[in-house]
């Protein structure tokens, strides 16, 4: 069974047991979170679409660690104008561990 839910505004597609990087989240590591925004469930060839969101649906999951990820650079450059800026960015992120989806049937 797999299901698509919405968190920060982007859609991840979750199984049990798997593991993701979200934007950063306030939880505590070791939290329960329960996704509700839940837009789609399927279970092999049974899918359910939501209109937007399915109802009595859910997605559990729990907190594993809070981190900040890879290094991106930046790079702002003009020619024959004697400018040049670099920047850096990490992004703070919550790892969570989905440990339940609940199919409203």
């Amino acid at each position: 069974m797999y299901a698509v839910i919405l968190s920060g505004s982007k859609q991840y597609r979750v199984t049990e047991g798997q593991t993701l990087k979200l934007e950063k989240l306030p939880a505590e590591v070791g939290a329960t979170l329960d996704f509700d925004q839940v837009l789609l469930v399927g279970a092999g060839e049974n899918v359910k679409v939501g209109k937007p969101y399915l109802k009595d649906c859910k997605v559990a999951a729990s907190v594993v660690s809070h981190g900040r990820g890879k290094k991106i650079h930046i790079v702002k450059f003009k020619r024959r104008k004697h400018h040049r800026k670099q920047m850096g960015h990490r992004q703070h992120y919550t790892e969570v561990k989905i440990t339940q989806i609940v199919d409203g049937a």
